[in-house]
C-alpha cells in the first residue's frame, strides 16, 4: 500500500501552484475541487508512489532473504511494474479528488473534516484504479484478509502522518 499512501504526503508537500479546477465552480457557486488539488501537487504525489514502489522492488529480494519471508511484489509476470504503481499512486490521488468535488457540493470549506471518508478516500481510488487496471494482480494480493487489515489500520496511519504534517506546518489542520 505504500506507492498508494505517500502521494497524498507528498503532494501536500510538494503541491502548489495552479489548481487543477483552474478556479471554476459549477452551477451550486462552488469550486469544482479547490485551491488545495494542484497539478504540480498532483504529478509529484503520482512521482513520489512510483518511485516508492520502484524502490520497494529494489529492496524485494534482499528483504525477503533478510527476513526468511515470501514478500508481495509488484509484478504481473514482470511486465506490469510500472502500470501496477501509477494505478495505485494516481487512483490514490484521484480518490481524494473524487471526495474533495462532494465536499464541495456539501458546501464544506478545503479542510473540513469528514471522519472516515478522509482517511479511506485515497485507499478506494487506488483500489479501484489498480483493480480496472490488472484485476488478475489485484485479486492475488487484495485478498479479503489484506482489504480488512489496510481499513482498519490506514485511518491510524493517516491521522498519525496528518499531525506531523501539521506540526511541521504543511497541513493547516491536524487530521
Amino acid at each position: 500500500m505504500l506507492p498508494a499512501y505517500i502521494p497524498n504526503s507528498m503532494a501536500a508537500v510538494f503541491g502548489g501552484g495552479r489548481p487543477i479546477d483552474g478556479g471554476r465552480t459549477l452551477k451550486d457557486g462552488r469550486r469544482i475541487l479547490g485551491d488545495g488539488k494542484t497539478y504540480r501537487g498532483l504529478f509529484a504525489g503520482i512521482a513520489c508512489g512510483v518511485l516508492l514502489g520502484l524502490l520497494q522492488m529494489a529492496l524485494l529480494i534482499p528483504l525477503s532473504e533478510l527476513l526468511r519471508i515470501s514478500l508481495p511484489s509488484f509484478s504481473d509476470n514482470g511486465s506490469s511494474t510500472l502500470v501496477i504503481l501509477l494505478s495505485l499512486a494516481s487512483g490514490s490521488l484521484f480518490g481524494d479528488m473524487f471526495k474533495s468535488f462532494f465536499k464541495r457540493r456539501f458546501g464544506m470549506k478545503r479542510g473540513a473534516s469528514l471522519p472516515l471518508v478522509d482517511q479511506l478516500d485515497f485507499v478506494v481510488g487506488a483500489w479501484v484504479f489498480t483493480y480496472l487496471a490488472i484485476p488478475g494482480w489485484f485479486t492475488t494480493y487484495f485478498t479479503w484478509d489484506i482489504m480488512i487489515t489496510v481499513l482498519i489500520i490506514t485511518p491510524l496511519l493517516h491521522l498519525t502522518t496528518n499531525i506531523i504534517g501539521y506540526i511541521i506546518g504543511v497541513k493547516k489542520e491536524p487530521w
